[in-house]
């Protein structure tokens, strides 16, 4: 499969992209709501989620960090109807990549663009 070549990326702390990739996680809540309607580079930083206990440093350690590990749609944005100024993007189709790209430069959290 030939590279793909977006525009953005976007930051999310592992285990989140692994879950995006496999197809259990399918939104995404953000403080912001996007306009970005587009498909993006999925880069999973370098940090790991605080709030999943079943998460362990050793699964952690297994799980790739600091680089793009696929790309993923958002289709579409909605508010929240269970929380107040909470955002629900969903997000569709999936691809994980065969080998993680490397980002030069400096990631950012949200959005950001990567060059190679």
């Amino acid at each position: 499969m030939p590279r793909e070549i977006l525009k953005r990326a976007l930051s999310i702390k592992q285990p989140i992209p692994e879950l995006i990739l496999t197809g259990d996680k399918t939104e995404e809540y953000r403080r912001k709501r996007t306009h970005i309607l587009e498909r993006v580079y999925l880069y999973a930083s370098k940090k790991c989620h605080k709030d999943f206990p079943d998460v362990t440093e050793e699964i952690a350690a297994q799980l790739p960090r600091g680089v793009i590990v696929g790309s993923v749609a958002i289709v579409g944005c909605r508010e929240d109807e269970e929380e107040e100024g909470c955002f629900v993007w969903e997000l569709a189709d999936p691809i994980r990549y065969s080998k993680p790209l490397v980002p030069k430069g400096v990631p950012q959290p949200g959005f950001w663009h990567p060059t190679f």
